[in-house]
């Protein structure tokens, strides 16, 4: 018999002495599981075979693997293969290609080109052999990696900016109509290849670049492949609600399902109006709309220092926006668009320089300024907040990543109360002090938001972070604890889990998860990391059933004539 990886099984595995949390919400119960052949063959009163490996529960809480669907690994699971983050916070399965830029499809042009932009999102990709960066160019080569040996499962999805960077560059002009058939066309090989939905980032260049015309016509082929739209949409600040709107209206227009990343309220001028976004997911949801939704459980949001530029600062990618920063008149352009006006890139709110920390720099040498807010540092140098920002940018190649401190508990605690709710890290995993969410984002819902403030039952908060999810990505056989599962599994304590990471030691393992499996592999055992790399990568048609809301035609004509 074989592993559902299609790698050797290993001997049938029985946990006994759990509380048996399945992840569909029902109640917890008391009960064992045996394992074979990396799936769950019984629950309850199990009959294990004689030779059976034994893991002695002690009453810990086992639970289908947690499903991150925001994740930004995309190079850390072929370079890390202890990928501690994730393994030791229950995390088996993560969704990556977000935000509308990632590393394929791609040519030689483009993929230079992103190595430079996502340097402070993932690195340069030098450690992934001979320095030379990635050596794969389509979607189907990259899961390829994936599945010659992964630390967790992979999901993934075609981004939108990466595409519009293949085919139109990094110009902000419309696309003509040869290039979004093109565009179309390669968005439709992403999802053959395996990829299960399409995501994009309407801050950050070149996806920002496209209308909503253009993003329904993308989302038209998405639609048709029975995948899932993600954006990362145009404003979390004084544009949110109708940056929501937008992509609301994109799912309407093209028929696909939606899944708002990230979602969220921020700045000042949202504290509080987390119920106006419900609304409008509730709106959607009543006309027939696919919406799910997912977010993290902090308060400050993590991006590059160089996303907050106005978008025609970015034009034409990294080093046209490193001459730009270097010219007077275009730096005082930017000082306005920042200071006053509200950048774009930092979602239409003038920009308050104490809320920005340094969490990560390119160059080692710019280490001091780590863990510093702008105003200090310029507090430090006697040096006005914008000018220490420009300085930043140039001295660091735009490779400074920072935690922006914008958040609302209230808008938090609203949102993840939502039934439509899931669970997403979004942590950047490079840096000297990344945001905690990408080693905390699981046992800081299980041990804040459900043991200590209750906003969340324990059942309940489980679903959040497995079955639905899995609903989401139409995963046929994960996400949940029943005979015939893959045995992605989960052993926590519900009495102690927490996030070890904080803000000030971001990098701490997780409390209370001893055990972590992947079919049936141990990853984790014992709070210790194995050396299974049980991970593969979990492709659309092959691992998954279509998301495909009902048929209707869509409501206006796609630009350029179909493909």
């Amino acid at each position: 018999m074989s592993s559902p990886d299609g790698g050797p099984a290993p001997a049938p595995l029985h946990v006994r002495g759990a509380l048996l949390v399945d992840g569909t919400g029902a109640p917890a119960r008391r009960g064992d599981a045996l394992v074979v052949d990396g799936r769950i063959a019984q629950l309850g009163d199990v009959d294990a075979p004689a030779g059976a490996r034994v893991l002695d529960a002690g009453g810990l809480a086992l639970a289908p693997g947690f499903v991150d669907l925001h994740a930004h690994s995309d190079l850390a699971v072929l370079s890390d293969p202890q990928h501690l983050a994730k393994t030791t916070q229950g995390v088996t399965t993560e969704v990556v290609g977000q935000d509308g830029l990632s590393y394929a499809p791609v040519d030689d042009d483009s993929l230079a080109v992103l190595r430079e932009q996502l340097a402070g999102w993932n690195g340069t990709g030098d450690d992934l052999g001979a320095g030379a960066g990635p050596d794969w160019r389509s979607v189907g080569e990259y899961l390829d990696r994936v599945d010659a040996g992964a630390a967790v499962n992979v999901c993934y999805l075609v981004p939108q900016g990466t595409v519009r960077l293949l085919v139109v560059g990094t110009e902000d002009r419309p696309a003509t109509p040869e290039e979004l058939r093109a565009m179309r066309d390669v968005v439709r090989t992403g999802l053959a290849e395996g990829a299960v939905g399409m995501s994009s980032g309407l801050t950050y260049v070149p996806g920002m670049f496209a209308d909503t015309a253009e993003l329904v016509a993308l989302a038209e082929v998405v639609a048709e492949a029975g995948g899932f739209y993600a954006p990362h949409q145009r404003s979390y600040g004084r544009g949110a609600l109708q940056a929501y709107a937008e992509v609301i209206d994109v799912a309407r227009r093209s028929g696909v399902a939606l899944h708002l990343t990230h979602a969220t309220m921020n700045f000042a001028v949202n504290a509080g109006r987390a119920r106006e976004l419900l609304d409008a997911v509730d709106a959607g949801l009543a006309e027939g709309i696919d919406i799910t939704l997912d977010s993290y459980p902090y308060l400050p949001g993590s991006t590059t220092l160089a996303a907050l530029l106005p978008s025609w600062a970015s034009a034409g990618g990294p080093a046209a926006t490193l001459a730009r920063l270097a010219d007077p008149a275009a730096r005082q352009r930017i000082r306005t668009d920042l200071e006053v006006e509200g950048s774009d890139g930092c979602h239409g709110v003038p920009v308050e320089w104490g809320t920005l920390q340094v969490s990560g720099v390119r160059h080692a040498e710019l280490g001091d300024v780590v863990g510093a807010r702008l105003d200090e540092l310029a507090r430090r140098r006697g040096a006005e907040p914008f000018d220490v920002f420009v300085d930043l940018l140039r001295t660091d190649s735009l490779g400074t990543t920072i935690l922006q401190h914008v958040g609302h508990e209230e808008n938090v605690r609203e949102i993840m109360r939502h039934p439509r709710h899931t669970v997403g890290s979004d942590g950047l995993l490079t840096g000297a002090r990344p945001h905690p969410r990408a080693w905390g984002t699981f046992p800081h819902y299980l041990g804040h938001y459900v043991r200590e403030t209750g906003v969340l039952g324990l059942e309940e908060c489980v679903a959040r972070m497995t079955s639905r999810p899995a609903r989401v990505l139409g995963l046929r056989d994960r996400g949940v604890l029943r005979p015939g599962a893959v045995a992605d599994l989960v052993l926590f304590d519900p009495a102690t889990v927490a996030a070890g990471a904080s803000f000030d030691e971001p990098r701490r393992q997780a409390v209370g998860i001893p055990h972590v499996l992947i079919a049936g592999v141990p990853v984790v055992a014992d709070g210790e990391r194995t050396a299974a790399l049980a991970g593969r990568s979990l492709r659309s048609g092959r691992d998954t059933v279509p998301r495909r809301p009902p048929a209707r035609p869509p409501q206006n004509p796609t630009p350029g004539g179909p493909s």
